[in-house]
């Protein structure tokens, strides 16, 4: 298995905490995507290449975390944990 590459990791994750709200129901992963794309790095996230890949990575890690809640029923919605800060 290939390493994680760190740098994509923290640009997703730096891109997506900023957009998320911090209230239930939250966003769908959909519109999480299309409100962090624009503040992704072009260099590392060509067009967005890969970017619902690493999304999906970063949101799994964050909600292990407990940084990140999921909100209603479905689709996924993603919202901050109060405790995060």
């Amino acid at each position: 298995m290939a390493p994680l590459n760190k740098a994509k990791f923290i640009a997703m994750r730096d891109a997506l905490l900023p957009v998320l709200p911090s209230e239930a129901p939250g966003m769908s992963v959909a519109e999480a995507k299309a409100a962090l794309l624009p503040n992704l790095s072009q260099e590392l996230f060509p067009d967005g290449e890969k970017a619902g890949w690493w999304l999906k990575a970063v949101q799994l890690d964050l909600e292990a975390k407990g940084v990140i809640e999921r909100g209603g029923k479905g689709p996924v919605r993603l919202f901050k944990a109060r405790n995060s800060g």
